[in-house]
């Protein structure tokens, strides 16, 4: 299996430079969590030109805000309907697990055409995924949609604490 190095990347450098900037302030410590992986083939720079995944990863970033456990994955979409087969079933029963013990799970999609991103939190996944449907930008929730345009930084916090204020 190839890697695909850069797929997901506008979004993860905007979220790492998010929770970098929480983490300073003292207002989160979150942390991307790495994908194991086992290299098979390598360039002369040293650089892993072909790996298999080791193992299923749970999702890209863990951590606490101001005391409440948080797990997020961070998805790309290039057209305004997100497919459901994006999120893997370990991650999804990961998330669902984590709710469960307290903690608030959510996913973070970032629509490239409209240059948005969409806090989608767990319960309304949850709703898509047991009905087995792909779900286009148009049919969310304007409360959480996070514009980017021209933004190195996303506010995550405030679509938390709509989430949080909702349960």
């Amino acid at each position: 299996m190839k890697l695909r190095g850069l797929r997901g990347s506008v979004l993860e450098d905007m979220v790492n430079r998010t929770i970098s900037d929480y983490r300073v302030k003292k207002l989160a410590l979150i942390q991307k969590i790495p994908t194991p992986i086992v290299p098979t083939k390598m360039d002369k720079e040293g650089h892993i030109t072909l790996a298999y995944f080791d193992k299923k990863s749970t999702v890209d970033y863990l951590g606490v805000v101001q005391e409440i456990p948080v797990c997020f994955d961070a998805k790309e979409c290039k057209s305004n309907t997100f497919p459901l087969s994006n999120i893997h079933k370990h991650q999804y029963e990961f998330m669902e697990d984590f709710e469960a013990q307290g903690g608030v799970s959510f996913l973070l999609i970032y629509f490239s055409k409209m240059s948005k991103v969409y806090y989608m939190k767990f319960n309304e996944l949850k709703k898509f995924w047991d009905k087995k449907n792909d779900f286009t930008f148009e049919k969310l929730n304007e409360k959480y949609i996070i514009n980017v345009k021209g933004k190195i930084k996303i506010d995550i916090l405030s679509k938390l604490q709509f989430d949080i204020d909702e349960r």
